[in-house]
C-alpha cells in the first residue's frame, strides 16, 4: 500500500524487495483489441506470480508506526511527516540501496534491495535503518516497532484515489480494514518461489512450506495485544484484523484448492475470483470499483465502462493480502512489526527455514502435527495461532523446533554470527517460555 513517497508498488508489478520481475507471457502485453482475455488473464498470473528459478534472494520490507520523540503520545501531522521524510525519497538516498514509502495512517515502509544471501540483506537493511533512525531523530520523530497502535486510530493521511476506494471497499465489511490501513505495521520477507523440480527448492514445496510456517510465525512473532489502550484478547490483534476483511483477498486459499500439485492453478482461481477492489481512472473520477464485480466476471462482460487490460489485472493482483502473496516471488505478510533491531530475527529465521535444506527438512516435520494430514493448515490454525500464540502446545512445540533448527543453520554459517545470537536470545526470552512481544506489552499495560 505503499505510495507518495514513492511510486504505489502496485504500479509496479517487479515490487520493490522482489527477487525478480516476473515477464508477461509473449504477447499478451501488446494486444490490440477490445480487452483481455479470460485465457490470457489465466495464463499471464500463472506466468507473472511463480517466476520459477533457484531460491537465492531474499528482501524485507519494515512497517513502523512514527511518533513525536519528546511526546509519544502525539501523533505526528501529515505535513510533519512530509517535510521530515522528503529528503529520503529520491532514488538513491538510502546508503543501502532501500526504498522508502508512506502508508495511509503515516506509518513509513522501508523495502530493501534484494540480496543474495542472510547477511548482505540483513547488512543491507541495517544501514538503512540506522540512517533513517538517525534522521528521523533529527526531526523529533521516532519510529515505533508494534504490529498495532495501542493507543490511536489515526486518520488517514493519504488522499489518494487508491486508498479512497479502497476504505470504501473494506466499510461494506466493518471497521477493522480502516484499523488495518491506518494503525497496523509489519515486517513482511520476500524470498524467491522456487525452481520446477519437486524437492526442497521447487516452487510448489516452497509454497506448501511458505503455508506450515505461516501460524508458526503468526505466534511467535505476535505484538499486537492492545487496542485503544485495552487488551484485545489476541496475540496479534493485526492478523485478526485481517481475517474480518473480505476473506476472498485476505485469507489463504482453501486447503483444498492450495493443496493441489501445482499452486499456480489455485492461485489464478484466487485471484481471478476475488472481488474488484478498486479500477483506476482519469482523475477526478473515482477509483471505486462495483460492488459484487470479480475480476473473472470484468473479463466475461458486459464490461460496463470498458474491458479491462493487462494493467487492470496487474494492478489487481496488488490489492490481494493473503498471508503468503506469490508476485513472482514469495511475500510472508504475516508477521507483525517488532520493537528495536527483533525486525531481524524473522527475517533470520523464515529466510532460513525455507531457504537452508536441513533447517526446511525439521520444518517440514515440526509443522507435520498441526496440519491435520492436510498438505496445508486449516483456516482455523491461522486464528489460533494469532489468539494465543506460542502459548498455544502445539504452536509452541513448533515454534521451538523451528528456531532450534534455525540455530543449527546459522551455525554453520560464520557470516551469521551475530544474528544468530539475536536469535538465540528471542528463542529464551519468548518461544522457548511460551512466550511471544505481545505479552510484554500486556505486562506493561498491567502495570
Amino acid at each position: 500500500m505503499a505510495a507518495e513517497l514513492a511510486a504505489d508498488p502496485a504500479d509496479d508489478p517487479t515490487g520493490p524487495t522482489g527477487p525478480a520481475g516476473p515477464a508477461a507471457p509473449a504477447g499478451l502485453g501488446t494486444r490490440i483489441g477490445p480487452g483481455l482475455r479470460e485465457a490470457e488473464a489465466e495464463a499471464h498470473v500463472r506466468a507473472a506470480c511463480f517466476t520459477t528459478g533457484p531460491p537465492v534472494r531474499t528482501g524485507i520490507e519494515l512497517e513502523w508506526l512514527i511518533r513525536d520523540a519528546r511526546d509519544p503520545a502525539r501523533l505526528p501531522t501529515a505535513g510533519a511527516l512530509d517535510a521530515a521524510l522528503a529528503p529520503l525519497a529520491a532514488p538513491g538516498a538510502l546508503p543501502g540501496g532501500g526504498r522508502l514509502t508512506r502508508e495511509p495512517g503515516g506509518q513509513i515502509e522501508l523495502s530493501s534491495a534484494p540480496a543474495t544471501s542472510l547477511a548482505a540483506c540483513l547488512g543491507a537493511a541495517t544501514t538503512d535503518v540506522s540512517h533513517l533512525r538517525r534522521h528521523l531523530a533529527d526531526t523529533g520523530l521516532t519510529p515505533v516497532g508494534l504490529g498495532l497502535d495501542p493507543h490511536h486510530a489515526p486518520p488517514r493521511l493519504l488522499d489518494h484515489p487508491r486508498y479512497r476506494a479502497m476504505e470504501g471497499y473494506f466499510d461494506r465489511f466493518g471497521p477493522a480494514g480502516r484499523v488495518m490501513m491506518r494503525a497496523t505495521a509489519a515486517v513482511q520477507i520476500s524470498v524467491d518461489a522456487g525452481d520446477e523440480t519437486g524437492g526442497l527448492t521447487g516452487y510448489r514445496r516452497r509454497w506448501q512450506l511458505a503455508h506450515r510456517l505461516g501460524p508458526v510465525l503468526v505466534a511467535a512473532f505476535a505484538n499486537s495485544p492492545l487496542w485503544r489502550g485495552r487488551p484485545t484478547g489476541w496475540a496479534s490483534t493485526r492478523q485478526a484484523l485481517w481475517a474480518r476483511i473480505d476473506p476472498g483477498r485476505t485469507r489463504p486459499p482453501e486447503t483444498d484448492t492450495a493443496g493441489e500439485p501445482d499452486p499456480r492453478a489455485a492461485w489464478t482461481r484466487y485471484a481471478l475470483d476475488a472481488a474488484l477492489l478498486c479500477v483506476r481512472r482519469t482523475p477526478p473520477a473515482a477509483w471505486t470499483a462495483p460492488a459484487g464485480r470479480t475480476f473473472r466476471s470484468w473479463l466475461r462482460g458486459p464490461y460496463g465502462e470498458r474491458p479491462p487490460r493487462l494493467a487492470d489485472l496487474d494492478y489487481h493482483l496488488g490489492t490481494l493480502f493473503p498471508p503468503v502473496r506469490p508476485r513472482g516471488w514469495l511475500e510472508l505478510r504475516m508477521i507483525d512489526a517488532q520493537p528495536g533491531d527483533d525486525w531481524t530475527v524473522p527475517l533470520a529465521v523464515a529466510r532460513t527455514l525455507l531457504d537452508d535444506p536441513a533447517a526446511a527438512d525439521a520444518a517440514f516435520a515440526a509443522t507435520e502435527p498441526l496440519t491435520g494430514g492436510r498438505p496445508l493448515p486449516r483456516p482455523d490454525l491461522w486464528l489460533r495461532a494469532a489468539r494465543l500464540g506460542p502459548a498455544d502446545p502445539p504452536l509452541g512445540a513448533a515454534a521451538r523446533a523451528c528456531f532450534a533448527a534455525v540455530d543449527d543453520a546459522l551455525a554453520r554459517d560464520p557470516a551469521c554470527a551475530a544474528v544468530r545470537r539475536a536469535v538465540a536470545d528471542f528463542a529464551d526470552r519468548y518461544p522457548d517460555r511460551g512466550r511471544c512481544p505481545a505479552d510484554d506489552q500486556l505486562e506493561g499495560a498491567r502495570r
